[in-house]
């Protein structure tokens, strides 16, 4: 069957009854679980591979796409209203998002939020249906060395995270090298920084962190500071129209961040949240302005929201093209596939193609349910505003909790999350950047092992990352991002 015949099959799947009522019922799940901070797309498909155990494997493998792209989707509702992020992908959306609300715009926010989230889905599926099969390549192209380079690259926009002093955000930055560091070596076995404490052998979750160091935190400063002028605002929806002004800044960052965000996505360990970091720091370095960055910018709110949703899309290119799963996301769909009696890689677009292409026709459909789902209900979001303040504090303790205890059901990561939170509460008072923080964390374990198995590889030779091309084209983009805000900052001090 060629591509064309498969196209067709594909919509005949996302478009037959059951295949839109399955693509419903994933994208209205995902938005919902993407709003409870800490739950997160993995708890959501890991429950229902049971539950569609003996289903056609078409409608049942589209539903849990849906609630795959559904949460990120709808993990922004939470950042932008609370500051606690539903999903991963989400926490960049929270800093300038949240800014916005306390300024009275929540509704404006939501609206730019589902627009780009709406835009960077449906690009990248177009880019998905078209390059699968090509990209499939690159993704296995991309050795140890050149993961390395592009983690580094993305450790040079470090400085462009912190709003004051950078000598403060690299300290942030060293902690959370620190962090991730602790737990069991995944090369040699041994135990680091577990202090004998078998709680610690695999680690920090990442969530923990997020949820106390944004979450936990802005509780912890409520609390405290109980007289916030900015508070006469938060409680306030705001229109939810959007300006000329509002549609032309949000369109170069929607239009770039699509496609990086995808390509991002494509490369497996990369994810929805790198692509949204990323995209942040490209934006805010690309920007005119960028001290209006973290204090409610549109294009601090629109790139990442567009990237994080591309690069949903993009993950499903190593997992259908390969097999790969690139996050741990696709992993658990990679088991769902498995349960289904469905072998993702080369042959399931000759073999199966109502499988291949029917999930790549119904995000189609699923980021129009996902748009029409969310736009209508922002005034019934933002409803969570009009609680009062002590009651919103409550819930959102709970909910941080609730999240956190149903990644492990281990008390011990409710002590760290307390822990985090007055850490951010600290970092806060002192002022120093959480975003760094978050950063290293995420991309330290990532390049510490790449860099290890690039000199495995090399038998301890530091010429294998400039062997490789892509390596050393990654590496000198790196360098260019560490070397222009010196001549920048040069020319504004001679001026």
């Amino acid at each position: 069957m060629g591509s064309l015949e498969g196209i067709i099959a594909g919509f005949q799947v996302a478009f037959s009854l059951e295949g839109l009522l399955f693509v419903m019922i994933g994208v209205f799940v995902g938005t919902f679980i993407g709003m409870m901070p800490g739950l997160g797309p993995i708890s959501a498909i890991a429950v229902m591979i049971p539950i569609t155990f003996g289903m056609n494997p078409a409608p049942a493998l589209v539903m849990m796409a849906g609630v795959y792209y559904g949460a990120i989707f709808g993990g922004s509702t939470s950042s932008i209203l609370l500051n606690a992020p539903g999903v991963s992908g989400a926490v960049a959306t929270a800093f300038d998002g949240y800014p916005m609300a306390q300024q009275g715009k929540a509704g404006k926010a939501l609206a730019i939020a589902a627009i780009s989230s709406f835009i960077g889905g449906t690009v990248s599926v177009i880019l998905l249906m078209l390059l699968a099969p090509m990209l499939s390549s690159v993704a296995i192209s991309f050795g140890p060395p050149a993961y390395f380079a592009l983690m580094l690259m993305g450790l040079t926009a470090i400085s462009s995270l912190s709003e004051g002093s950078t000598i403060k955000a690299l300290i942030s930055a060293v902690a959370g090298f620190m962090i991730v560091t602790i737990g069991i070596d995944a090369q040699t076995g041994t135990q680091r920084f577990t202090f004998g404490n078998v709680n610690l052998l695999e680690g920090i979750d990442f969530l923990v962190i997020a949820l106390g160091l944004f979450a936990l935190a802005e509780v912890c400063t409520l609390i405290i500071k109980r007289k916030d002028l900015s508070q006469e605002n938060a409680h306030k929806l705001g229109s939810m129209r959007l300006s000329k002004q509002d549609f032309k800044d949000m369109s170069g960052p929607v239009t770039r961040h699509s496609f990086l965000g995808f390509i991002l996505g494509v490369l497996p360990g990369a994810g929805a949240t790198i692509a949204s970091f990323i995209s942040y720091i490209t934006e805010k370095k690309l920007s005119k302005n960028p001290e209006e960055f973290g204090k409610g910018s549109v294009k601090g709110l629109a790139a990442p929201e567009t990237a994080n949703n591309a690069a949903t899309s993009g993950a499903f290119v190593p997992l259908l093209s390969l097999g790969i799963p690139g996050s741990g996301t696709t992993a658990v769909m990679l088991g769902a596939f498995l349960v289904l009696g469905v072998q993702p890689g080369p042959l399931l677009m000759t073999d199966r193609p109502e499988i291949f292409w029917g999930i790549i026709a119904s995000m189609y459909i699923g980021n129009v349910f996902l748009l029409i789902l969310n736009l209508p209900l922002i005034p019934y979001f933002a409803k969570i505003l009009k609680i009062p303040r002590p009651l919103l504090i409550s819930l959102v303790i709970m909910f941080s909790i609730i999240g956190v205890y149903a990644i492990s059901f281990n008390t011990f990561d409710l002590y760290m999350l307390l822990l985090f939170g007055v850490v951010g509460f600290v970092m806060r008072l002192f002022s120093f950047p959480a975003p760094p923080f978050i950063l290293a964390f995420i991309l330290g374990g990532m390049m510490e092992q790449a860099f290890r198995q690039s000199l495995t590889i090399s038998n301890g030779s530091l010429t294998v990352f400039v062997q490789d091309p892509i390596a050393l084209t990654l590496l000198f983009v790196a360098l260019l991002s560490f070397v222009f805000p010196l001549i920048r900052v040069v020319r504004s001090r001679r001026a």
